[in-house]
């Protein structure tokens, strides 16, 4: 019998609804020593300048991102993939999602902070044009650590 080869999944993505909340929270919990809240996460419906994502892998909810539009600035808010995908390079797909709806949504530079010690993040981040902009000490309240802010200034689309 011939083995027939495995088919790339398919992504998608959908702007976060009520319903995706509590799904999300719960990741928040599995992913973060500082999770957002349920209602942290709801208020991101209710914030006018808040774009937040859902990324779905056929039909497996894997990862989620958003930012919020300030003048032509988006600032990341968050960037997750749910741990048991992880290391699969979804988290690629997922920024690229982000910076061409940022594009969309005509602002003019991307920024964000990551954690000092997610070495995998930053090397994403670099490939992806973010150059590293400062630091903030102690920015992390339970751990103490330290973020280090990023900027992409925004020109041409990315393919996803």
């Amino acid at each position: 019998m011939a083995v027939q080869p495995e088919q790339k999944k398919q992504l998608h993505f959908c702007p976060l609804t009520l319903a995706q909340v509590p799904h999300i929270a719960h990741i928040e919990r599995d992913a973060y020593p500082e999770p957002w809240t349920f209602n942290m996460l709801r208020n991101e419906l209710e914030t006018e300048h808040s774009y937040f994502a859902v990324m779905y892998q056929d039909n497996l909810l894997v990862g989620y991102a958003g930012y919020w539009l300030i003048l032509d600035e988006a600032h990341v808010t968050r960037v997750t993939i749910a741990p048991a995908f992880r290391g699969q390079g979804l988290s690629r797909p997922l920024m690229y999602h982000l910076i061409n709806q940022a594009k969309q949504d005509n602002a003019r530079y991307l920024r964000l902070e990551v954690r000092e010690s997610n070495k995998t993040a930053i090397r994403l981040y670099q490939t992806l044009g973010f150059v590293i902009e400062g630091r903030r000490v102690g920015y992390y309240y339970k751990t103490k650590e330290d973020a280090i802010v990023m900027a992409k200034e925004l020109k041409r689309p990315v393919k996803e």
